[in-house]
């Protein structure tokens, strides 16, 4: 597993040199850009600016994991949802030229006047456009497990299995509802076949962390977990140091170590 940071919070303010500059001091080896952050990494970028981008992450020897959009597939307008496939497909666009591999995507919620299961399955063929358009850049999409009621596991299987694309993949957000129902496990088993990547948070809290790592390093997965925190550091350097100590205590696996 890999280690990395969502810029919800921490990177927030860091224009994307600072960030950069940052991630590799702590140990943090790439990095999801969260849109409408300092970094400025948007679809209103020319290509010269995302040769530029690309080249900075190339120069600090830092991943772009991705990009993280606020685009999603649930609404019971349809010219919303249209908007929001044709806002994934320009984040895609750009993900390609800055050098990254996903955009992230969510559902938000299930609208009231509308069937549970025609909502999920909307999201599923959404899901299945845009995965498909990004094949095309080499670029996955992410669906974030989030949003009330969207964020039960049982309906991001149900999204995923309408959505039947390689590039489909669920990025597992650590919600306390993971554990809901017939538990952690259970509820794991249900998605991690599309796993592409693992948002993390305080690993002190009383989240069961030792079980999911362990459920990870069962399923053989080796891709990025990324720090998404939604608390404010008035020191994030070196609380990120000792997030990268506390990290490896759960996700380095015995024979990795030296």
């Amino acid at each position: 597993m890999q280690l990395g940071l969502v810029t919800y919070m921490w990177g927030a303010e860091w224009d994307l040199p600072t960030l950069l500059k940052n991630l590799r001091i702590t140990g943090f080896e790439g990095v999801e850009l969260r849109t409408q952050h300092k970094h400025g990494v948007e679809v209103e970028l020319t290509s010269a600016q995302r040769r530029d981008v690309a080249r900075q992450f190339l120069d600090e020897g830092i991943t772009l994991v991705g990009l993280g959009s606020v685009c999603e597939y649930h609404a019971s307008d349809p010219a919303v949802v249209a908007k929001n496939i044709e806002d994934t497909k320009a984040m895609i666009k750009l993900c390609h030229d800055c050098g990254g591999t996903g955009v992230k995507v969510r559902p938000n919620g299930l609208p009231q006047d509308v069937p549970v299961a025609k909502t999920l399955e909307q999201i599923g063929r959404s899901l299945r456009e845009v995965a498909s358009f990004g094949e095309g850049y080499g670029v996955s999409i992410r669906l974030e497990v989030h949003g009330q009621g969207t964020s039960s596991l049982p309906h991001i299987k149900t999204i995923m299995d309408v959505a039947d694309h390689p590039g489909a993949t669920v990025c597992w957000n650590s919600n306390d509802s993971d554990t809901d129902g017939q538990g952690l496990e259970f509820n794991f088993n249900l998605v991690k076949d599309r796993l592409g990547t693992i948002h993390i948070h305080d690993l002190i809290t009383g989240y069961p962390w030792r079980e999911l790592f362990d459920l990870l390093k069962g399923a053989g997965f080796q891709g990025w977990t990324l720090v998404e925190e939604g608390s404010p550091t008035a020191d994030p350097i070196r609380v990120m140091r000792y997030y990268r100590l506390l990290w490896e205590t759960w996700a380095v696996v015995p024979d990795d170590l030296p």
